[in-house]
């Protein structure tokens, strides 16, 4: 008898000790499905990081966390001041996918380190613009002006066509995205060209008479393209912004939650309204 009474005391206590590390009743249980055992609920939302440049791409994907929040994604945007180093903090899973260039600079990227990217959205267009801080028409230029351009390849070629479509020089190839000042074939005011980085040239205006300088860099640096510009590339350029991501992930859930917030409605407005023109959704 007292054996049986030690047997019980035990088990009785085993059943308090579970209830007290927090066993579920019936109805606190997630319900089985077709009688199999009870499936754990996911309580936490997935991160999603997505590298990009500050103006306009971070702006841009701000205004989508709330809406990807709903769909259980936390969007993380990680901001870059140098743009040469987000493709490869993609291919090393530092990022799951990022927003700051256009097709033909992915293009580029890919031919040189053979990485397995992709495009998965076009989002917009910013016209690449010359500005001045010391003359107000391109007639004014002297002969032996400076003039700055991107020193990455397609930026470079991309300034050099705009330059070209503006009557200042002729290029081997009048259509070819990838050229340098070695290809210009024609110079009558024998422009000097001063190769930068991108993001310095709103910087350094004042040491030259010219610079070609992107949308997102020009109104990084306080620049307007509507008002400061002496002229401007076209509304047909092949330049649309994009999101890329490992080819691996291009089918995935949440980056096509991402590209869906990405292309609404809301964003549209958005563009349109907080940048005047100066920046254009092509969805």
């Amino acid at each position: 008898m007292k054996k049986r009474l030690g047997l019980a005391a035990i088990f009785t206590a085993a059943v308090l000790a579970f209830t007290a590390c927090g066993g579920q009743t019936a109805e606190e249980a997630p319900e089985a499905a077709d009688g199999g055992e009870a499936v754990e609920e996911q309580s936490e939302n997935v991160t999603l990081k997505v590298g990009a440049t500050a103006v306009p791409h971070a702006e841009i994907l701000n205004e989508v966390k709330d809406d990807l929040a709903a769909e259980g994604i936390d969007l993380e945007v990680v901001e870059f001041s140098d743009y040469t180093l987000i493709n490869k903090a993609l291919v090393e899973g530092e990022i799951d996918a990022n927003f700051f260039q256009h097709q033909p600079y992915l293009d580029e990227f890919i031919e040189e380190s053979g990485a397995d990217l992709v495009s998965v959205a076009g989002i917009h267009i910013e016209p690449m613009g010359i500005y001045s801080e010391t003359i107000k028409s391109l007639d004014e230029l002297k002969d032996g002006d400076k003039v700055g351009i991107p020193n990455d390849a397609t930026n470079e070629g991309r300034a050099l066509l705009l330059l070209q479509s503006q009557g200042l020089i002729t290029l081997a190839d009048e259509e070819a995205l990838t050229q340098t000042p070695n290809d210009i074939v024609e110079n009558n005011l024998n422009l000097e060209f001063v190769e930068l980085a991108a993001e310095q040239l709103p910087r350094t205006l004042s040491e030259t008479t010219i610079s070609v300088i992107n949308t997102n860099y020009a109104l990084e640096g306080g620049l307007s393209p509507s008002d400061d510009t002496i002229a401007m590339e076209s509304g047909d350029s092949p330049y649309v912004n994009i999101v890329a991501v490992r080819s691996e992930d291009a089918d995935n859930e949440n980056i096509a939650k991402l590209v869906e917030a990405l292309t609404s409605d809301e964003v549209r407005t958005f563009i349109t309204e907080q940048y005047s023109g100066e920046v254009v959704p092509v969805f």
